[in-house]
């Protein structure tokens, strides 16, 4: 059911502004036609919702297009340093999310770093390695296969259930490059941002970006075609929509089946990511499930619903049970360059 203080049309504008933002001069206007309400109506319905169950409404980029190395990371962390550990991680700008999880590998984050990192991803990780107290051992564990990406939290009240295809995929990047111009780059700085609440919101985006409004939202629909945008939507405070309990389902598939069994675990609606990572002698756990659920319960069932159609019974779910960092990446920004800049390279090179 619908939280209390959030009504049924505020639950389908919710809806809609997470499936995509119209690339157009007025997108508020366009949604609006689409759900038979005002222009004024929508954008003062989600001035309300905003900072309390919407986080942001932007642009949402394919990391790889973008020339970006990234990686999950699991680290073994002596539980009474786990807070001096995440604090010492969360310094690197590129750290998105950073969560206690339920595993002896109990420090779980994401981090990237762009194409002319001068330290690289995998010495970027020993280097945190090293300079975060109680990291027993760490475990690169980056996208081998890209199955689905795509958070949506029905705000309809529904259980999620069922199978649908996925929006993005590993075949839904058309293009990969990190050869971007400079004008282009203003614009993906722009596009990143929190668009404004206001009939002709991306205009002061392409004022920014020092070009025309046509010329941006052009560059904007060719990113999306492109794959390079994933989606240009909103993004909510997942907790405050409803959805207390996230489980990463991890599973050990035989490598021969991991492709054709993670495309079908893809399928399922539940499921939000769904990739395939590799392995080590302490972690035989090849595919990588997220699921969110109102409860416990509720992923415990999308991730049982998972393994009876697979006929794979060799899983773990790992909860969080505590968020260190959460936010999004900053592309083509300096912050990565001048974290790097205060380590000296040849003592970095030697770990």
């Amino acid at each position: 059911m619908v939280s209390e203080t959030l009504d049924m049309i505020n639950g389908k504008l919710l809806n809609r502004l997470q499936k995509g933002i119209p690339l157009v001069e007025r997108p508020y206007q366009a949604i609006a036609e689409e759900l038979n309400m005002t222009e004024e109506e929508v954008m003062e319905r989600i001035k309300g919702m905003k900072g309390k169950i919407i986080r942001q409404i932007s642009a949402i980029f394919d990391t790889k297009s973008l020339g970006y190395q990234s990686s999950l990371v699991a680290a073994k962390v002596d539980p009474e340093l786990l807070d001096q550990a995440a604090e010492v991680i969360n310094q690197h700008p590129g750290v998105t999310h950073n969560y206690v999880r339920n595993h002896d590998f109990n420090l779980w984050f994401t981090i990237a770093v762009p194409a002319h990192s001068r330290l690289g991803l995998e010495r970027t990780v020993q280097l945190l390695r090293e300079l975060a107290p109680g990291v027993k051992s760490i475990r690169c564990l980056p996208t081998l296969k890209l199955f689905k990406i795509g958070v949506f939290f029905d705000m309809s009240g529904k259980v999620t259930k069922g199978k649908e295809a996925p929006a993005y995929t590993e075949v839904s990047r058309k293009q990969r490059t990190c050869d971007f111009t400079e004008a282009e780059k203003g614009m993906i700085r722009e596009l990143q941002k929190d668009l404004s609440i206001e009939s002709r919101p991306f205009s002061e985006r392409a004022e920014a970006a020092g070009v025309t409004e046509e010329e941006f939202l052009q560059t904007a629909r060719r990113f999306k075609e492109a794959g390079i945008i994933r989606r240009f939507a909103a993004v909510l405070y997942h907790r405050e929509a409803g959805f207390l309990a996230n489980g990463m389902g991890v599973w050990n598939i035989p490598a021969d089946k991991a492709e054709e069994i993670g495309c079908l675990m893809a399928s399922f609606k539940a499921v939000t990511h769904c990739y395939l990572r590799p392995t080590y002698e302490d972690w035989p756990y090849n595919i990588f499930t997220m699921v969110h659920g109102r409860n416990k319960e509720e992923c415990e069932d999308a991730l049982k619903e998972i393994e009876n159609e697979i006929g794979y019974r060799d899983r773990l779910v790992l909860y969080s049970s505590k968020q260190y960092k959460k936010e999004r990446l900053s592309y083509f920004t300096p912050e990565i360059d001048e974290w790097e800049s205060k380590f000296d390279l040849k003592m970095v090179a030697k770990l």
